[in-house]
């Protein structure tokens, strides 16, 4: 596999707490997929977790960890969200939402504790993380006559691409398979489709 084909992002769920002064931080990492699917979490998180004072969060997504966003909730500007996110960069992990539920204990943590609050808040959840591999997959489609069949099939399995739909109801129409595969397999297997 080459650089850049293969990034991390966390296997499940998991999840953290820190106190500091009465306040709880209730810390959770998500492994995620796209924004809409962040927005459906953190509407889950705030409806469990009505009587919080602050749902804080940040995310990262792709390869390259963009997009990204990071959200103080109303706590004082980058006292929440950014060090939330940095714990994220520092594992440097992405496709991954980190929340941080706050429960206010009555004592003000003033800028510096709110910002080490959160960020051990996130640390902490990400402690009890399970770190996995996710590889950069891009989508290709075949076409192909039906008697190079076998050829097509031995080039899915060598460059080890996965068929996500294929199409051979109609003999007199090309066959028709999509694939996901890594970019730098991606020129062995449409060597396939050549004459020989």
């Amino acid at each position: 596999m080459c650089p850049g084909e293969i990034y991390k992002t966390l296997k499940a769920p998991c999840e953290g707490l820190y106190k500091e002064k009465g306040s709880r931080f209730l810390s959770f990492g998500f492994p995620v997929s796209d924004e809409e699917e962040i927005r459906g979490l953190l509407e889950n998180l705030k409806k469990k977790y009505y009587d919080a004072r602050h749902i804080c969060y940040a995310y990262r997504l792709g390869p390259e960890g963009e997009p990204w966003r990071a959200n103080d909730n109303g706590e004082p500007s980058s006292t929440a969200g950014k060090p939330i996110l940095g714990q994220l960069i520092s594992i440097d992990v992405s496709d991954v939402l980190m929340a941080v539920v706050r429960y206010f204990g009555g004592i003000k943590l003033g800028t510096g504790g709110l910002i080490n609050a959160y960020r051990t808040a996130a640390a902490y959840a990400l402690e009890n993380a399970e770190i996995t591999e996710k590889k950069v997959l891009q989508n290709v489609e075949l076409q192909f006559d039906y008697d190079r069949t076998d050829k097509v099939m031995k080039a899915i399995r060598d460059t080890e691409a996965v068929i996500i739909e294929q199409d051979y109801r109609n003999s007199s129409l090309p066959c028709r398979i999509k694939v996901k595969v890594l970019p730098s397999r991606t020129k062995a297997l449409l060597s396939s489709l050549e004459p020989t």
